[in-house]
Protein backbone atom coordinates (compact mmCIF):
# COMPACT_ATOMS: atom_id res chain seq x y z
CA UNK A 1 0.00 0.00 0.00
CA UNK A 2 1.02 3.22 -0.94
CA UNK A 3 1.93 5.55 2.47
CA UNK A 4 1.76 9.19 2.69
CA UNK A 5 5.32 10.73 3.33
CA UNK A 6 5.16 14.42 4.98
CA UNK A 7 7.49 16.55 3.59
CA UNK A 8 9.67 19.36 5.91
CA UNK A 9 7.04 22.43 5.66
CA UNK A 10 3.73 20.01 5.60
CA UNK A 11 5.26 18.01 8.70
CA UNK A 12 6.14 21.36 10.49
CA UNK A 13 2.47 22.39 10.26
CA UNK A 14 0.92 19.05 11.88
CA UNK A 15 3.86 19.24 14.30
CA UNK A 16 2.57 22.83 15.52
CA UNK A 17 -0.99 21.75 15.71
CA UNK A 18 0.11 18.85 18.64
CA UNK A 19 -1.81 19.79 21.68
CA UNK A 20 1.83 20.03 23.54
CA UNK A 21 2.81 22.82 21.02
CA UNK A 22 -0.30 24.21 20.97
CA UNK A 23 -0.67 24.52 24.49
CA UNK A 24 2.68 26.55 25.00
CA UNK A 25 1.40 28.86 22.10
CA UNK A 26 -1.97 29.12 23.52
CA UNK A 27 -0.81 32.27 25.97
CA UNK A 28 1.13 33.56 23.17
CA UNK A 29 -1.61 34.48 20.96
CA UNK A 30 -3.66 37.41 20.84
CA UNK A 31 -6.72 38.04 22.90
CA UNK A 32 -9.27 39.76 23.58
CA UNK A 33 -12.09 39.42 26.36
CA UNK A 34 -14.75 40.91 24.09
CA UNK A 35 -14.06 37.73 22.01
CA UNK A 36 -14.60 35.10 24.41
CA UNK A 37 -17.68 32.81 24.75
CA UNK A 38 -19.37 31.95 27.46
CA UNK A 39 -19.47 28.42 28.93
CA UNK A 40 -23.13 27.66 28.09
CA UNK A 41 -22.05 28.94 24.55
CA UNK A 42 -19.90 26.34 24.01
CA UNK A 43 -21.71 23.56 25.94
CA UNK A 44 -23.18 22.43 23.14
CA UNK A 45 -19.78 21.25 21.58
CA UNK A 46 -18.20 19.56 24.98
CA UNK A 47 -21.43 17.62 24.80
CA UNK A 48 -21.70 16.65 21.24
CA UNK A 49 -18.20 15.14 21.52
CA UNK A 50 -18.03 13.32 18.03
CA UNK A 51 -17.38 15.18 14.61
CA UNK A 52 -16.38 14.25 10.50
CA UNK A 53 -13.88 16.34 8.96
CA UNK A 54 -13.52 16.74 5.24
CA UNK A 55 -11.17 16.92 2.94
CA UNK A 56 -11.53 17.34 -0.48
CA UNK A 57 -10.48 19.65 -3.70
CA UNK A 58 -8.01 19.28 -7.01
CA UNK A 59 -5.78 17.42 -4.64
CA UNK A 60 -8.24 14.82 -4.37
CA UNK A 61 -7.59 14.30 -8.41
CA UNK A 62 -3.55 14.84 -8.15
CA UNK A 63 -4.00 12.19 -5.41
CA UNK A 64 -0.78 12.53 -3.42
CA UNK A 65 -2.23 14.33 -0.55
CA UNK A 66 -3.94 17.86 0.27
CA UNK A 67 -0.27 19.41 0.42
CA UNK A 68 0.21 18.41 -3.65
CA UNK A 69 0.25 21.53 -5.00
CA UNK A 70 3.25 22.41 -2.75
CA UNK A 71 4.98 19.69 -2.09
CA UNK A 72 5.38 19.04 -6.28
CA UNK A 73 6.00 22.15 -6.98
CA UNK A 74 3.26 22.26 -9.57
CA UNK A 75 2.56 25.49 -11.80
CA UNK A 76 -0.14 27.39 -11.28
CA UNK A 77 -1.58 27.25 -14.87
CA UNK A 78 -1.34 23.39 -14.40
CA UNK A 79 -2.99 23.23 -10.94
CA UNK A 80 -5.80 25.38 -12.78
CA UNK A 81 -6.28 22.87 -15.79
CA UNK A 82 -6.93 19.91 -13.67
CA UNK A 83 -9.41 22.08 -11.88
CA UNK A 84 -10.81 22.56 -15.16
CA UNK A 85 -10.68 19.48 -16.87
CA UNK A 86 -10.81 16.50 -13.99
CA UNK A 87 -12.34 17.45 -11.09
CA UNK A 88 -15.89 16.69 -12.61
CA UNK A 89 -18.55 14.97 -10.65
CA UNK A 90 -21.84 12.77 -11.98
CA UNK A 91 -23.52 13.61 -8.53
CA UNK A 92 -25.47 16.45 -7.78
CA UNK A 93 -23.85 18.78 -5.62
CA UNK A 94 -26.37 17.74 -3.24
CA UNK A 95 -26.24 14.34 -3.20
CA UNK A 96 -23.07 14.06 -2.11
CA UNK A 97 -22.98 16.13 0.68
CA UNK A 98 -26.02 13.92 1.44
CA UNK A 99 -24.21 11.27 1.21
CA UNK A 100 -21.26 12.43 3.31
CA UNK A 101 -23.81 13.38 6.31
CA UNK A 102 -25.56 9.74 5.86
CA UNK A 103 -21.83 8.29 7.24
CA UNK A 104 -21.38 10.99 9.63
CA UNK A 105 -25.29 10.28 11.18
CA UNK A 106 -23.62 6.63 10.35
CA UNK A 107 -20.11 7.26 12.63
CA UNK A 108 -21.85 8.93 15.34
CA UNK A 109 -20.86 12.51 14.49
CA UNK A 110 -23.10 15.30 16.14
CA UNK A 111 -21.21 17.87 13.73
CA UNK A 112 -18.94 18.23 10.47
CA UNK A 113 -16.55 20.19 9.84
CA UNK A 114 -15.71 20.54 5.40
CA UNK A 115 -12.46 22.13 3.85
CA UNK A 116 -14.16 25.35 1.96
CA UNK A 117 -10.57 26.58 0.92
CA UNK A 118 -7.03 24.65 1.72
CA UNK A 119 -3.75 26.56 1.20
CA UNK A 120 -3.91 25.97 -2.20
CA UNK A 121 -6.65 28.54 -2.63
CA UNK A 122 -9.09 26.87 -4.14
CA UNK A 123 -12.76 27.95 -2.73
CA UNK A 124 -15.47 25.03 -2.64
CA UNK A 125 -18.40 28.30 -3.33
CA UNK A 126 -19.11 30.95 -5.32
CA UNK A 127 -16.42 33.17 -3.69
CA UNK A 128 -16.62 36.81 -5.63
CA UNK A 129 -13.58 37.37 -3.54
CA UNK A 130 -11.53 34.57 -4.87
CA UNK A 131 -7.98 35.73 -6.92
CA UNK A 132 -8.56 34.54 -10.29
CA UNK A 133 -12.04 33.04 -9.90
CA UNK A 134 -10.41 29.86 -8.97
CA UNK A 135 -13.78 28.37 -7.37
CA UNK A 136 -15.66 25.44 -8.16
CA UNK A 137 -18.36 27.64 -9.86
CA UNK A 138 -16.33 29.07 -12.18
CA UNK A 139 -13.68 26.73 -12.89
CA UNK A 140 -14.06 22.90 -13.17
CA UNK A 141 -17.35 21.47 -11.56
CA UNK A 142 -19.72 25.01 -12.05
CA UNK A 143 -21.70 23.83 -8.02
CA UNK A 144 -21.78 25.43 -4.89
CA UNK A 145 -20.22 22.81 -2.67
CA UNK A 146 -20.31 25.30 0.59
CA UNK A 147 -24.17 25.51 0.27
CA UNK A 148 -25.01 21.85 -0.37
CA UNK A 149 -22.91 21.06 2.58
CA UNK A 150 -24.83 23.80 5.02
CA UNK A 151 -28.24 22.52 3.74
CA UNK A 152 -27.04 18.90 3.99
CA UNK A 153 -25.92 19.75 7.42
CA UNK A 154 -29.09 20.73 8.84
CA UNK A 155 -31.16 17.76 6.76
CA UNK A 156 -29.36 15.42 9.08
CA UNK A 157 -29.11 17.15 11.95
CA UNK A 158 -25.75 17.86 12.32
CA UNK A 159 -23.97 21.54 13.35
CA UNK A 160 -22.00 22.91 10.92
CA UNK A 161 -18.34 23.75 10.60
CA UNK A 162 -16.41 25.79 7.76
CA UNK A 163 -12.64 24.92 7.60
CA UNK A 164 -10.93 28.29 5.87
CA UNK A 165 -7.08 28.62 5.55
CA UNK A 166 -6.13 32.36 5.16
CA UNK A 167 -3.36 31.86 3.43
CA UNK A 168 -2.50 30.55 -0.60
CA UNK A 169 0.48 29.36 -1.59
CA UNK A 170 -0.59 31.12 -5.20
CA UNK A 171 0.90 34.44 -3.90
CA UNK A 172 4.61 35.17 -3.74
CA UNK A 173 3.49 37.29 -0.53
CA UNK A 174 3.11 34.37 1.12
CA UNK A 175 6.07 33.39 1.37
CA UNK A 176 8.37 36.99 0.44
CA UNK A 177 5.81 39.55 3.01
CA UNK A 178 8.73 41.61 2.64
CA UNK A 179 9.85 41.53 -1.02
CA UNK A 180 6.19 41.32 -2.65
CA UNK A 181 4.59 43.27 -0.39
CA UNK A 182 1.11 44.69 -2.44
CA UNK A 183 0.86 40.44 -3.08
CA UNK A 184 0.67 39.57 0.55
CA UNK A 185 -1.69 42.56 0.89
CA UNK A 186 -4.13 41.01 -2.30
CA UNK A 187 -3.49 38.08 0.13
CA UNK A 188 -4.91 39.82 3.31
CA UNK A 189 -7.87 41.30 1.09
CA UNK A 190 -9.26 37.62 -0.17
CA UNK A 191 -9.46 36.15 3.63
CA UNK A 192 -10.90 38.84 4.78
CA UNK A 193 -13.40 38.86 1.92
CA UNK A 194 -13.91 34.74 1.93
CA UNK A 195 -14.48 35.09 5.50
CA UNK A 196 -17.39 37.28 5.28
CA UNK A 197 -18.57 35.56 2.54
CA UNK A 198 -18.84 32.34 4.31
CA UNK A 199 -19.89 34.30 7.53
CA UNK A 200 -23.39 35.94 5.75
CA UNK A 201 -24.01 33.40 2.75
CA UNK A 202 -25.40 30.16 4.19
CA UNK A 203 -27.09 31.21 7.46
CA UNK A 204 -25.72 30.05 11.03
CA UNK A 205 -22.40 28.74 11.15
CA UNK A 206 -21.20 26.76 14.56
CA UNK A 207 -17.61 26.21 13.72
CA UNK A 208 -14.79 28.28 11.97
CA UNK A 209 -12.15 25.93 11.96
CA UNK A 210 -9.39 28.05 11.07
CA UNK A 211 -6.08 27.04 9.53
CA UNK A 212 -2.44 27.78 7.95
CA UNK A 213 -2.40 31.30 10.27
CA UNK A 214 1.29 31.53 9.84
CA UNK A 215 3.39 33.06 7.54
CA UNK A 216 6.21 31.33 4.97
CA UNK A 217 5.55 27.86 6.51
CA UNK A 218 7.78 29.45 9.48
CA UNK A 219 7.43 30.18 13.03
CA UNK A 220 3.88 29.98 14.33
CA UNK A 221 0.43 31.47 13.96
CA UNK A 222 1.02 33.96 16.83
CA UNK A 223 4.05 35.44 15.44
CA UNK A 224 2.00 36.27 12.37
CA UNK A 225 -1.20 38.06 14.13
CA UNK A 226 0.49 41.28 13.11
CA UNK A 227 -0.25 40.53 9.34
CA UNK A 228 -3.32 38.82 10.04
CA UNK A 229 -4.92 40.68 12.62
CA UNK A 230 -6.86 38.39 14.75
CA UNK A 231 -8.89 40.62 16.54
CA UNK A 232 -10.23 42.63 14.03
CA UNK A 233 -10.66 39.43 11.36
CA UNK A 234 -12.84 37.29 14.54
CA UNK A 235 -14.26 40.85 15.57
CA UNK A 236 -15.60 40.94 11.48
CA UNK A 237 -16.56 36.87 11.73
CA UNK A 238 -18.97 37.63 15.27
CA UNK A 239 -20.53 40.46 13.63
CA UNK A 240 -22.21 38.27 11.52
CA UNK A 241 -21.84 35.13 12.94
CA UNK A 242 -21.90 36.04 17.33
CA UNK A 243 -21.76 32.53 18.53
CA UNK A 244 -19.44 30.71 16.20
CA UNK A 245 -16.52 28.95 17.64
CA UNK A 246 -13.36 29.50 16.21
CA UNK A 247 -9.97 27.25 16.67
CA UNK A 248 -6.94 29.26 17.47
CA UNK A 249 -5.22 29.01 14.34
CA UNK A 250 -5.69 32.66 13.22
CA UNK A 251 -3.49 33.87 16.10
CA UNK A 252 -6.38 35.11 18.44
CA UNK A 253 -6.77 32.67 20.68
CA UNK A 254 -9.75 31.03 19.79
CA UNK A 255 -12.29 28.86 21.89
CA UNK A 256 -10.73 25.75 21.40
CA UNK A 257 -7.10 24.38 21.85
CA UNK A 258 -6.37 21.40 18.26
CA UNK A 259 -4.04 18.12 19.00
CA UNK A 260 -3.42 17.24 14.66
CA UNK A 261 -2.10 13.95 14.13
CA UNK A 262 -2.02 9.87 14.90
CA UNK A 263 0.26 10.85 17.96
CA UNK A 264 -1.51 8.56 20.98
CA UNK A 265 -2.77 10.88 23.48
CA UNK A 266 -1.15 10.80 26.99
CA UNK A 267 -1.50 12.31 30.11
CA UNK A 268 -4.04 13.99 32.40
CA UNK A 269 -7.48 14.95 32.04
CA UNK A 270 -6.97 18.61 30.05
CA UNK A 271 -9.71 20.95 31.12
CA UNK A 272 -9.26 23.76 28.38
CA UNK A 273 -11.60 22.87 25.47
CA UNK A 274 -9.67 20.79 23.26
CA UNK A 275 -10.09 18.79 20.11
CA UNK A 276 -8.19 15.76 18.53
CA UNK A 277 -7.91 15.69 14.94
CA UNK A 278 -6.58 12.91 12.86
CA UNK A 279 -7.29 11.04 9.27
CA UNK A 280 -8.78 7.86 9.07
CA UNK A 281 -5.74 7.16 6.81
CA UNK A 282 -2.39 8.40 6.44
CA UNK A 283 -3.30 11.78 4.71
CA UNK A 284 -6.14 14.02 4.74
CA UNK A 285 -6.72 14.24 1.12
CA UNK A 286 -7.35 11.50 -1.34
CA UNK A 287 -4.35 9.09 -1.90
CA UNK A 288 -5.45 5.92 -3.69
CA UNK A 289 -4.29 2.71 -2.10
CA UNK A 290 -3.30 4.38 0.87
CA UNK A 291 -2.17 3.18 4.39
CA UNK A 292 -5.64 3.13 6.58
CA UNK A 293 -5.87 2.96 9.88
CA UNK A 294 -7.43 0.14 12.03
CA UNK A 295 -10.67 0.44 13.91
CA UNK A 296 -9.31 -0.76 17.26
CA UNK A 297 -6.40 2.30 16.46
CA UNK A 298 -9.24 4.79 16.04
CA UNK A 299 -11.23 3.44 19.06
CA UNK A 300 -8.57 3.53 21.20
CA UNK A 301 -7.62 7.64 20.16
CA UNK A 302 -11.08 8.31 20.97
CA UNK A 303 -11.13 6.67 24.28
CA UNK A 304 -8.06 8.34 25.09
CA UNK A 305 -9.23 11.68 24.05
CA UNK A 306 -12.39 11.61 25.56
CA UNK A 307 -11.09 10.40 28.97
CA UNK A 308 -9.04 13.58 29.00
CA UNK A 309 -11.59 16.02 28.57
CA UNK A 310 -11.60 16.17 24.48
CA UNK A 311 -13.72 16.29 21.28
CA UNK A 312 -13.17 13.79 18.65
CA UNK A 313 -12.93 15.20 14.96
CA UNK A 314 -12.17 11.86 12.22
CA UNK A 315 -11.22 12.83 8.52
CA UNK A 316 -12.22 11.81 5.48
CA UNK A 317 -11.09 12.19 1.96
CA UNK A 318 -12.97 11.60 -0.29
CA UNK A 319 -12.40 10.54 -4.06
CA UNK A 320 -12.39 12.76 -7.38
CA UNK A 321 -16.39 11.80 -7.51
CA UNK A 322 -16.79 12.84 -4.20
CA UNK A 323 -17.78 9.35 -2.93
CA UNK A 324 -16.32 8.60 0.25
CA UNK A 325 -13.37 5.64 -0.19
CA UNK A 326 -14.66 1.81 1.24
CA UNK A 327 -12.25 1.64 3.57
CA UNK A 328 -12.87 4.55 5.27
CA UNK A 329 -16.91 3.99 5.28
CA UNK A 330 -16.12 0.47 6.98
CA UNK A 331 -14.02 2.19 9.43
CA UNK A 332 -16.97 5.04 9.85
CA UNK A 333 -19.32 2.09 10.27
CA UNK A 334 -17.52 0.33 12.91
CA UNK A 335 -17.40 3.05 14.97
CA UNK A 336 -20.53 4.22 14.85
CA UNK A 337 -21.65 0.42 16.01
CA UNK A 338 -19.87 1.00 18.88
CA UNK A 339 -20.92 4.57 19.99
CA UNK A 340 -24.06 3.12 19.60
CA UNK A 341 -23.88 0.66 22.29
CA UNK A 342 -21.30 2.65 24.51
CA UNK A 343 -22.20 6.42 23.60
CA UNK A 344 -23.94 6.83 27.02
CA UNK A 345 -20.09 6.83 27.72
CA UNK A 346 -19.28 9.51 25.52
CA UNK A 347 -21.68 11.60 24.57
CA UNK A 348 -22.27 14.43 26.81
CA UNK A 349 -19.55 13.49 29.56
CA UNK A 350 -16.34 15.15 30.80
CA UNK A 351 -13.10 14.16 31.68
CA UNK A 352 -13.10 12.08 34.76
CA UNK A 353 -12.48 13.33 37.88
CA UNK A 354 -10.08 10.67 38.64
CA UNK A 355 -6.73 10.50 36.41
CA UNK A 356 -6.11 8.18 33.63
CA UNK A 357 -3.46 5.72 33.57
CA UNK A 358 -1.51 6.03 30.15
CA UNK A 359 -2.57 2.38 28.50
CA UNK A 360 -4.45 0.66 31.38
CA UNK A 361 -7.47 3.47 32.08
CA UNK A 362 -9.17 6.49 31.74
CA UNK A 363 -13.05 7.93 32.76
CA UNK A 364 -15.60 9.91 31.99
CA UNK A 365 -18.17 11.71 33.97
CA UNK A 366 -21.64 12.82 33.64
CA UNK A 367 -23.85 14.29 37.12
CA UNK A 368 -25.09 11.02 37.66
CA UNK A 369 -22.38 8.60 36.64
CA UNK A 370 -18.39 7.75 36.58
CA UNK A 371 -17.72 5.31 33.71
CA UNK A 372 -14.06 3.70 33.64
CA UNK A 373 -12.72 3.01 30.62
CA UNK A 374 -10.69 0.01 30.68
CA UNK A 375 -7.65 -0.88 28.01
CA UNK A 376 -5.80 -3.43 29.82
CA UNK A 377 -8.15 -5.23 31.86
CA UNK A 378 -4.72 -7.52 32.93
CA UNK A 379 -3.39 -4.58 34.54
CA UNK A 380 -6.53 -2.94 35.47
CA UNK A 381 -7.52 -5.99 37.80
CA UNK A 382 -4.54 -5.11 40.17
CA UNK A 383 -5.36 -1.28 41.01
CA UNK A 384 -6.19 -0.08 43.88
CA UNK A 385 -7.93 3.38 42.46
CA UNK A 386 -8.31 6.26 45.46
CA UNK A 387 -11.43 7.72 44.97
CA UNK A 388 -11.42 10.74 47.70
CA UNK A 389 -14.50 11.73 48.32
CA UNK A 390 -16.63 9.93 46.22
CA UNK A 391 -17.95 7.01 47.36
CA UNK A 392 -19.02 4.00 44.95
CA UNK A 393 -22.40 2.13 45.45
CA UNK A 394 -22.57 -0.27 42.87
CA UNK A 395 -20.88 -1.18 39.39
CA UNK A 396 -21.52 -2.99 36.41
CA UNK A 397 -20.53 -3.74 33.13
CA UNK A 398 -21.78 -1.11 30.48
CA UNK A 399 -25.19 -2.37 29.55
CA UNK A 400 -23.87 -5.78 31.33
CA UNK A 401 -23.71 -8.17 34.60
CA UNK A 402 -22.94 -6.41 38.09
CA UNK A 403 -19.16 -6.10 38.88
CA UNK A 404 -18.41 -6.43 42.51
CA UNK A 405 -14.93 -4.21 44.11
CA UNK A 406 -13.12 -3.91 47.65
CA UNK A 407 -13.80 -0.45 49.43
CA UNK A 408 -11.05 -0.10 51.78
CA UNK A 409 -11.06 3.57 53.27
CA UNK A 410 -10.62 5.80 49.97
CA UNK A 411 -9.54 2.92 47.74
CA UNK A 412 -11.22 0.74 45.07
CA UNK A 413 -10.32 -2.78 43.57
CA UNK A 414 -12.97 -3.53 41.17
CA UNK A 415 -13.18 -7.61 40.48
CA UNK A 416 -13.23 -8.27 37.20
CA UNK A 417 -15.09 -11.57 35.81
CA UNK A 418 -12.24 -13.88 34.39
CA UNK A 419 -14.15 -13.85 30.79
CA UNK A 420 -14.01 -10.57 30.86
CA UNK A 421 -10.43 -10.29 31.22
CA UNK A 422 -10.00 -13.30 28.57
CA UNK A 423 -11.90 -11.29 26.11
CA UNK A 424 -9.49 -8.59 26.04
CA UNK A 425 -11.92 -6.68 24.38
CA UNK A 426 -9.98 -2.86 22.80
CA UNK A 427 -12.17 -1.09 25.60
CA UNK A 428 -13.99 -2.55 28.44
CA UNK A 429 -16.47 -0.02 30.07
CA UNK A 430 -17.92 -0.20 34.26
CA UNK A 431 -20.18 2.56 34.89
CA UNK A 432 -20.09 3.11 38.74
CA UNK A 433 -22.86 5.19 40.56
CA UNK A 434 -21.94 6.60 43.92
CA UNK A 435 -22.33 9.72 45.52
CA UNK A 436 -19.98 12.54 47.28
CA UNK A 437 -19.09 12.55 50.83
CA UNK A 438 -17.90 15.46 53.06
CA UNK A 439 -17.09 12.77 56.00
CA UNK A 440 -13.50 11.66 54.58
Amino acid sequence: MAEHIMKDAELASMLKGQISSAAKEYDTLTDAEELHLAEEDIKWWRDAKIGMFIHWGIYSVVGKGEWSYFNEKMDETEYRKIGETQFKQEKTADEITDEWMQYAKMFGANYAVMVTRHHDGYALWDSACSWKDFTTVKLGPGRDYVDAFTRSCRKYGMKVGLYYSPMDWRFPGYFEYEKYPESAKLMKEQAYGQIKELATKYGPVDIFWYDGGWLAHRGTDADAAWFWEPVKMNKMLRSYQPKVMVTPRSGYRGDFLCDEGPKAVYGKVIHTPWEKCLSASAAWGYIPNDRYYSFEFLLTMMINTVCRGGNYLLNVGPKPNGEIPEEEKVLLKQLGEWLRENGESVYGTRGGFLEPVDDVYGCTQTKDALYFHILDCESFQNQRIDFGKYVPENACILNGEEIPFELDGTTVKFLLPEDVVREKKVDTIIKVHGRMTNNL
